[in-house]
């Protein structure tokens, strides 16, 4: 029998052996739940894994970044409806290698010409439902698949919508995420004509594991794989949406759809600690994370981490101001001209930067003037071995969307109108024709003019506080891409509104940290006078990157623990 010390040294060396191994580990962070995907010749980052390997095949068949996220935000729509279809809108920006720039693109839809802002005061209704059809504006996914497919892609459409086609008629089984997301769902369109018909199971979400087919989707992407573009804007479909959104007394009209184009824009950045960070300007909301970005860079935040109080504090002081300005300032630039330059300018930051206290919360801030001087969603990343990189974000808004499912098509309308304000004067006030305030935002970072990283977050309000994070995590904490996506978030929520309207929390709101927070950090930011509230998971988003190696070429993909997906590369 050992001795009492033969044991005890056995015990040692077996704990320190385990210690060992574990910091061997490559995701010994704390809060990493994988290592990063590392691939040579391409990359994909989705929040499905079928998704994935969908838009993984294309790039090894020869096809390009934008044909691959094509054919993965596609099968998104099918496999993933509680964030995204083609009954919403796309954003985009993509790295031409060719031309070595990037290329912005805003694919967002116009409310109904024929449904005017008097019409709101006469019915008595003075903010805009978020569900049923006066919510709807027109869909520019589609639009925007053709855009991008004509400028940077490679395969036929047919080709790349054909996988999706495929599972949509043979099934495919519901991952665990996306059917508890399905589930809620049921429960909040259930009453909407056609829902139940296009996207139950008798009635019911399909749990997870269960095959879902949507036979109506599969026709409808076979007839845009064939007939083009006009097969979704002109002719039968917008018809068929017309007859259905006025027997619901809705206003979108076929000719609505005809009038559709999105537009290719120039992205707008800020130089971050010798980062270029880049979004698409308003009428979406990604200048908001680039101007927390530029309040935090006055800051030293070297030697802090994502769960230092100390940082948690001075990102949410500084998410309370840009917000402001984000209620505003943004909204559709061919209706009112937001002084993007100016919100994102040095002197700007440092003028807003002074009003944030290093020791207590902001219970009210205002929206600065930047001109005082001058008179809920899907995320993919895509790369292929070109060096032609991708960050794409397609959404219905809020969940699957307005309700609205027109008979035989598969997909449900979008309710990006909810944004627009009934407030007389308003930037984002209400006009038939109009892009309202958006909530979707790709992310791109370049250094040195090389491409870096093309990365998102999707889920409402907590995408500019999402990509701010993650750039923090990259850059002032030193995280690789994938632990930048797995560290505990911060929500910020409660302040003023995009439609003018102020929150019920506006003294202050309330700030949501994820579980894995310490005591000690919530104990600290109690102090300062925050308020803490919980939240689910699903308000914190979900994460997808690629990132490219400058000087080997070498691609790395991540995708967070809070989905369904990953990343894959070859």
């Amino acid at each position: 029998m050992p001795s009492r010390m033969a044991v005890a040294a056995a015990i040692t060396l077996a704990m320190t052996t385990l210690g060992a191994e574990a910091a061997d580990r490559s995701v010994d962070r704390g809060f990493a739940t994988r290592s990063e995907v590392i691939g040579a010749n391409g990359m994909v980052a989705t929040s499905h894994p079928l998704a994935t390997q969908i838009g993984l095949e294309v790039l090894k068949a020869g096809g390009t970044a934008i044909d691959a996220a094509i054919a993965a935000n596609a099968a998104l729509g099918l496999m993933e409806p509680t964030g995204c279809g083609i009954g919403g809108d796309l954003f985009a920006i993509v790295w031409d290698p060719k031309t070595r720039r990037l290329h912005g693109y805003n694919g967002s839809g116009r409310s109904p010409r024929g449904l005017s802002r008097a019409w709101f005061d006469e019915q008595g209704i003075d903010r805009i439902p978020s569900f049923g059809p006066l919510p709807v504006t027109v869909p520019g996914a589609v639009d925007g698949w053709f855009a991008l497919h004509g400028r940077f892609g490679r395969k036929p459409m047919a080709e790349l919508l054909a996988p999706t086609v495929r599972y949509a008629r043979e099934g495919h089984p519901v991952p665990a995420v996306i059917a508890e997301a399905w589930a809620i769902s049921v429960r909040r369109y259930a009453d909407f004509e056609g829902f139940k018909a296009q996207f139950t199971i008798d009635g019911r979400a399909p749990a997870k594991g269960e095959i879902w087919k949507n036979p109506n989707l599969a026709r409808t992407l076979e007839r845009i794989g064939r007939e083009g573009r006009d097969a979704f804007y002109r002719g039968e479909i917008p018809a068929t949406v017309e007859r259905y959104m006025k027997a619901q007394g809705g206003f979108l009209a076929a000719s609505d759809f005809a009038a559709h184009r999105g537009e290719w824009v120039d992205p707008v950045s800020i130089d971050y600690r010798g980062v270029r960070v880049w979004q698409i300007p308003p009428n979406g909301q990604g200048i908001a994370g680039l101007q927390i970005l530029k309040m935090l860079e006055g800051f030293d935040l070297s030697g802090m981490s994502p769960t230092d109080p100390r940082y948690v504090h001075l990102f949410v002081e500084a998410k309370r101001l840009a917000f402001e300005d984000r209620a505003r300032w943004y909204a559709d630039p061919a209706f009112f001209r937001a002084p993007v330059a100016e919100l994102l300018s040095d002197r700007y930051a440092a003028e807003r930067r002074r009003l944030i206290d290093p020791e207590r919360a902001q219970l009210k801030v205002a929206p600065g003037n930047p001109v005082l001087d001058t008179g809920d969603t899907i995320y993919l990343a895509t790369a292929d071995k070109d060096g032609m990189m991708v960050s794409l974000i397609q959404s219905n808004y809020r969940g699957m969307g307005s309700g609205m499912t027109p008979p035989g098509l598969g997909f449900m309308l979008q309710n990006r109108g909810e944004q627009f304000a009934l407030v007389a004067g308003h930037p984002n006030e209400y006009a038939p024709g109009k892009r309202p305030f958006h909530t979707i935002i790709p992310g791109f970072a370049t250094k040195d003019g090389e491409p870096w990283l093309a990365f998102g977050v999707m889920g409402g309000a907590m995408q500019p506080q999402g990509h701010a994070q993650i750039i923090v995590n990259l850059i002032d904490f030193g995280l690789n891409l994938q632990e930048a996506g797995d560290a505990p978030r911060i929500h910020h929520g409660g302040s003023t509104e995009p439609e003018g309207q102020v929150a019920a929390m506006a003294d202050g709101g309330v700030v949501n940290l994820e579980s894995s927070f310490p005591h000690d950090t919530r104990r600290e930011l109690l102090r300062r006078g925050h308020r803490l509230q919980d939240a689910p998971a699903s308000l914190y988003g979900g994460y997808q990157a690629v990132m490219r190696d400058p000087k080997t070429g070498v691609y790395f993909g991540a995708s967070e623990s809070r989905k369904d997906g990953h990343a894959a590369g070859y």
